[in-house]
């Protein structure tokens, strides 16, 4: 079962007691863990008290350059498994290098699934439908706003670092107004887990004077409807205007 695959495991995002059955006992059978940060790694291996485990740095600084290294322990009959800090890999983390050069290279995978912050905080937001998830966006102010105004109508949501929440709420507030609602989600399963919603300005005015954590924000752009009304009908109009003139 574990000779001939490499294992991508979920971790938990906060709280310690959701990581799954299957992961810990995957976690006690392979011999090296690839993880973005050993420190971390090595907090949850000790909390279940998993023990003699090689924790390789896995990281976006050298997974490409890793790619040879894991797969030469892989051929020599090493079980390999892969973590991210926290959440499942490859969702804004480490992952995708590794997961692309196995398919090349046919060896196989098997995904042990865990929680993931987007998920969560999607399942807990007010809104319902179909959403998009879009990770993190860009650095700089004129960037993401020109990121944001090339979204249509839905539910998206992104990762917000604590340094550019107030920059990133304030592009939002410029660029959507009050046809966007958020829903603000800060450590999620942690000790000092909270939620908010409402328009930027109001999360803004609600939000502590010194910003720490880890964020995920939810937001619900729509035009009023009366808008959509209007459209439709000049494009109607539009239409037997052309068909007239055909004629």
């Amino acid at each position: 079962m574990f000779n001939n695959k490499i294992f991508i495991i979920g971790t938990p995002i906060g709280n310690l007691k959701d990581i799954t059955l299957r992961a810990l006992e995957t976690l006690k059978e392979v011999e090296i863990i690839l993880c973005e940060d050993t420190r971390v790694t090595s907090k949850l291996l000790n909390h279940f008290k998993i023990e003699n485990k090689k924790l390789l740095s896995y990281h976006k600084f050298n997974e490409k350059e890793m790619i040879s290294k894991i797969f030469n322990l892989f051929h020599e009959g090493k079980k390999i498994a892969l973590v991210s800090d926290a959440g499942m890999p490859k969702i804004s983390d480490p992952g995708f290098w590794l997961i692309e050069k196995c398919y090349e290279e046919n060896i196989q995978l098997e995904l042990i699934p865990g929680v993931s912050s987007f998920v969560s905080s999607y399942v807990l937001s007010p809104f319902n439908g179909h959403f998009t998830f879009l990770g993190f966006l860009k650095d700089k102010s004129s960037q993401r706003t020109k990121q944001l105004e090339n979204l249509n109508e839905g539910i998206y949501i992104i990762y917000v670092s604590p340094h550019k929440l107030i920059s990133t709420l304030i592009d939002i507030d410029k660029v959507f107004g009050n046809d966007v609602k958020i829903f603000l989600s800060k450590e999620i399963t942690k000790l000092y887990e909270k939620h908010y919603f409402g328009s930027p300005k109001d999360i803004m005015q609600n939000l502590p004077s010194t910003i720490k954590g880890e964020y995920t924000l939810c937001f619900k752009f729509e035009k009023p409807k009366e808008i959509r009304i209007k459209k439709n009908k000049y494009e109607k109009f539009s239409k037997f205007k052309n068909q007239n003139s055909i004629k």
